[in-house]
């Protein structure tokens, strides 16, 4: 099979069509299986050449969207064989399979274990309780096992029942998929500030869950949402927003088009300020990801960058002013 890992070895799935923003980030792999990037030492000891961050892109790599601690390895002889074998590292197993050319053992091996929920998850629900493990076939007598996944969700793709008529956009998706990571929104009545909000796809959820929004975009919203009580909107430039002017904010929020260093320049000034308590920003690339911009991201304290399954060729940087470093814990 030509892949031995220890127990502490671990895997990385990247977002499909990301494979190589993932290899750049971690450097030399053992093995890669499709998208998923195996490595048999410890995370700690992969990209040596990086400069240390508050969240090291060895342990959190931003463009894997699931991680797969404590590989084994296990060979086997039947279906049945290897479905006992899973059986006795976790509840719940997902099958990776996107590399296999034959799908079909792998599949009747997945029948005998129990899978995921295959219900859509509501907005407001918790993260599933029981753990998901995920595996695949190295071939035909040997098994790749992981029994605790970073992601609660089937290859880290979190999937909630959509509403079609509400939202003005499906950009909206992310802001759920982000709460419910966190296991946190905000509560009703705190100041949100939704920077190039156009059409307003976060500044309805953020209506939804009874916060009072600032919504700023030089394009107007959607004519559903303008002159909602609680919805305030400013036809301006999010560039143009001076923190001072606003007091404390409680969530400041970015889905703005725009270069990654343009919008890098935005929450510096806004840490300098000290007003505001929580981030949510997606880094957009326009063209060729820039690495550079994302490992300045990346430094920032008490913060974290994910690749959410809504983003496209983006990223989702989260700060929390006092969170400390246990932020970095929710996404492990």
């Amino acid at each position: 099979m030509g892949f031995a890992v220890p127990r502490d070895g671990v895997g990385y799935l990247a977002p499909e069509g990301f494979l190589p923003e993932l290899l750049r980030e971690l450097g030399p792999v053992e093995r890669v299986l499709g998208r998923l990037a195996l490595c048999s030492a410890p995370p700690a000891q992969h990209m040596d050449d990086h400069p240390a961050t508050a969240f090291p892109a060895t342990v959190f790599p931003a463009w894997a969207q699931n991680i797969w601690h404590d590989l084994r390895v296990i060979p086997f002889t039947s279906i049945a064989q290897a479905a006992t074998a899973l059986k006795g590292l976790g509840p719940r197993w997902a099958l990776y399979d996107e590399h296999l050319p034959r799908r079909g053992r792998a599949r009747l091996i997945q029948q005998r274990l129990r899978g995921p929920s295959s219900r859509p998850l509501v907005f407001g629900d918790p993260l599933p309780k029981l753990p998901l493990g995920s595996w695949t076939l190295l071939d035909d007598s040997t098994l790749l096992a992981s029994p605790r996944c970073s992601s609660p969700f089937v290859h880290g793709e979190a999937l909630f029942a959509e509403d079609k008529t509400g939202p003005p956009s499906r950009a909206y998706l992310k802001l759920w998929e982000v709460f419910t990571l966190l296991d946190q929104r905000p509560d009703p009545g705190q100041l949100c500030l939704d920077l190039g909000s156009s059409p307003g796809g976060w500044t309805w959820v953020l209506h939804k869950l009874g916060a009072l929004v600032i919504s700023v975009d030089k394009a107007p919203l959607d004519p559903r949402l303008a002159g909602l009580p609680g919805i305030i909107f400013r036809p301006e430039s999010a560039f143009a927003q001076a923190p001072q002017a606003f007091g404390p904010v409680d969530w400041l929020f970015s889905d703005v088009v725009c270069y990654p260093e343009r919008l890098l320049a935005l929450v510096r000034r806004w840490l300098e300020a000290g007003t505001v308590r929580n981030m949510v920003c997606t880094i957009k690339f326009q063209g060729e990801t820039d690495f550079q911009v994302v490992d300045q991201f990346r430094s920032i304290p008490h913060s974290r960058l994910l690749h959410l399954a809504h983003n496209k060729h983006e990223l989702t940087w989260i700060w929390r002013k006092n969170s400390g470093d246990r932020i970095q814990d929710l996404f492990s």
